[in-house]
């Protein structure tokens, strides 16, 4: 594949990819890894968004996509067939900006906070400033970029980072839950905290409400009188 011609993966794709890269570092002695633990390293239940339930022929079928594009090599030893990535080498990119793609594949958006922590069992970088140099380089790629920051979310301190691999993020990624691509600014100036807390204000009123309801029938009843009255 050449240097400037970078594939849009699938979601299988990126998984597979992520899993091998995270493997290498994290259980060395079992790398590369037979199809059968490829497959468990895909549906695991903890540092993965989204959690997925892939089949073998579901994970397969993408390390032979994956091997066309030479992003995947199979190795043959023993009674299984092994599979290894080759990310670094065929987007020539560095080792800790490999394990930051890593960890966008497997969880998803993150920020720089986010990632120097995720990145932990992989590589320890420095501090925050060294992950954002990383990511700014993946950014700015001469080749095409392989991260892009995402808008600021409504009260939140830091942007979020997400991987090109698959091509622009979704939309939905980019806005926070529960806000629709057509509301108005005004939705976008209230932060999460604020509508939760509106939202319990709510729920609160109401209970007082039904709670006074069941009171005033209860009144009505001994006085017979009728509610309406």
């Amino acid at each position: 594949m050449s240097s400037t011609t970078l594939p849009v993966l699938s979601l299988v794709e990126t998984r597979v990819l992520g899993v091998l890269a995270e493997k290498q570092r994290t259980v060395p002695d079992s790398y590369p890894l037979t199809l059968n633990s490829l497959v468990s390293g895909c549906n695991q239940k903890n540092s993965r968004n989204p959690v997925l339930e892939l089949t073998e022929s579901q994970v397969q079928a993408a390390v032979d996509s994956l091997r066309g594009y030479s992003l995947v090599a199979e190795t043959s030893g023993g009674r299984a067939f092994r599979y290894e990535h080759n990310v670094d080498r065929v987007l020539r990119i560095p080792s800790q900006s490999v394990i930051l793609l890593t960890v966008l594949m497997l969880r998803g958006p993150q920020t720089a906070g986010e990632l120097r922590i995720a990145c932990d069992r992989m590589h320890n970088f420095a501090d925050i400033s060294s992950v954002e140099g990383f990511l700014d380089e993946l950014a700015e790629r001469p080749a095409g970029a392989l991260v892009v920051k995402l808008p600021r979310l409504p009260g939140a301190r830091e942007s979020r980072w997400a991987h090109l691999l698959s091509g622009p993020p979704p939309e939905e990624s980019m806005r926070p839950a529960g806000v629709s691509s057509d509301s108005g600014q005004a939705s976008h100036d209230v932060s999460l905290g604020e509508v939760a807390a509106l939202k319990a204000n709510v729920a609160r009123l109401e209970a007082e409400v039904a709670s006074l309801k069941a009171l005033l029938g209860r009144v009505c009843s001994e006085l017979g009188i009728s509610e309406a009255g």
